[in-house]
């Protein structure tokens, strides 16, 4: 089981976004029997039935082992990853695509090359999987508050320099990456507003009704 498929078929986008199945592909982070299925989601077995099968023709669901119960034989599944993430291959006609246009401090071409992230890391892990080889990858997540408008123009600023020096540093476009011996990496660097949370209401200094308040 993988810990994310990228989906890529719009067929299986469409099935994977029905609520029930989105439910049963939950559940079945754990291999499960139709029966079993039935018990946690609240539908008959053949619902389920029906849902799965839909699910394993579009390869989000995979086969774990059969079990002969008396006349019976039991279909043991799982999903094929413990999450799912649809790629913007599945809509490729209006997917987003940043070489129309290069704005580094435009959020529609932050949004462009985040959609080309999940693209190319769908295929990419795909492709590992199937050579049974790690995939190399490099990923740094973290928050930073700045004091003013300024502050965070000066960073980007400064950020920009620092990654063009390291580029300009590794960077090998000579003799190794035409003889075949280097491998093109890409490299996205983003920085945007963290979302704010919405402050969660403090019950606990309410007052207890008073019990003994008596009509007048």
């Amino acid at each position: 089981m993988l810990d994310i498929e990228v989906i890529e078929d719009p067929a299986a986008a469409e099935a994977s976004l029905d609520p029930i199945r989105t439910r049963i592909l939950q559940e079945l982070v754990e291999p499960a029997t139709a029966t079993q299925l039935a018990a946690k989601v609240g539908l008959p077995r053949q619902k389920v039935n029906y849902h799965l099968k839909a699910l394993e023709r579009h390869g989000l669901v995979e086969l774990v082992e059969e079990r002969r119960k008396g006349n019976v034989t039991e279909r043991v599944v799982r999903a094929t990853a413990a999450s799912y993430l649809i790629s913007p291959v599945a809509l490729a006609s209006v997917a987003p695509d940043p070489r129309r246009f290069s704005d580094r401090f435009s959020a529609f071409w932050l949004l462009a090359l985040a959609s080309r992230t999940v693209q190319e890391m769908g295929k990419l892990i795909s492709g590992a999987a199937l050579a049974k080889k790690k995939l190399a990858s490099f990923a740094i997540d973290g928050e930073i508050t700045f004091r003013s408008a300024a502050e965070r123009a000066a960073f980007a600023e400064e950020l920009g320099v620092a990654v063009t020096r390291l580029v300009d540093k590794y960077h090998d476009g000579g003799s190794a990456t035409a003889a075949g011996g280097g491998r093109k990496h890409r490299l996205v660097v983003v920085l945007h507003p963290a979302l704010k949370t919405p402050p969660q209401t403090d019950t606990s200094t309410e007052k207890p009704a008073d019990k003994d308040q008596s009509n007048d």
